[in-house]
């Protein structure tokens, strides 16, 4: 059985802008920055511990088109509003991730900046646009947030943006944070 999500079926991603950002669906064209953010070391230190291959990237740009095509959610790309220049991604995913608890119908929060966009608010604006889109579009309540115990930066973003401590996770093996958000009460 399929959760439903959405409250409407979206084939792409809408287009969200910050003061700074412009979050939109991926393209091809970002393919080549994807990658290079991906392969970072420091970038995916507390993500995968690994630089990720070209091909990873290309998977995971596949990845996220196709949660907009079939679960009318899923990763914006994070533009500059003024250069268009590719400052990374952040969104919401089902991953079906081996982990303990099961997130269970729960969509995932997770994002992701290029070196030179960290450090400067961006994630915080973005994050907050994307939460708003969410309050607004999700038929669920809850969305989930699993981080590395010492990615201190993201929880604490994800505490500035009403996320808070559930516990711990187990993911594929390795022990995670697990934060959450209830959609605020209007």
């Amino acid at each position: 059985m399929t959760a439903c999500w959405v409250r409407r079926s979206l084939p792409e991603a809408p287009e969200l802008l910050t003061e700074r950002t412009r979050l939109r669906g991926h393209r091809v064209s970002d393919f080549n920055a994807l990658a290079r953010m991906w392969a970072d070391e420091d970038v995916v230190r507390y993500i995968s511990g690994k630089p990720s291959t070209r091909q990873e990237s290309w998977a995971r740009l596949l990845r996220y088109v196709g949660h907009w095509r079939l679960l009318g959610f899923g990763y914006w790309a994070i533009e500059d509003r003024h250069t268009g220049e590719y400052l990374g991604e952040l969104g919401f995913a089902d991953f079906k991730r081996e982990m303990t608890p099961l997130l269970d119908g729960v969509p995932e929060a997770g994002w992701l900046l290029a070196p030179e966009a960290q450090g400067q608010g961006i994630a915080t604006e973005a994050l907050t646009a994307v939460l708003r889109w969410a309050d607004g579009n999700f038929v669920s309540d809850k969305i989930a947030a699993i981080f590395d115990p010492a990615h201190n930066r993201s929880i604490q973003l994800a505490e500035r943006c009403g996320f808070t401590l559930q516990g711990e996770a187990t993911v594929a093996g390795t022990r995670a944070v697990l934060m959450s958000r209830q959609r605020p009460v209007l």
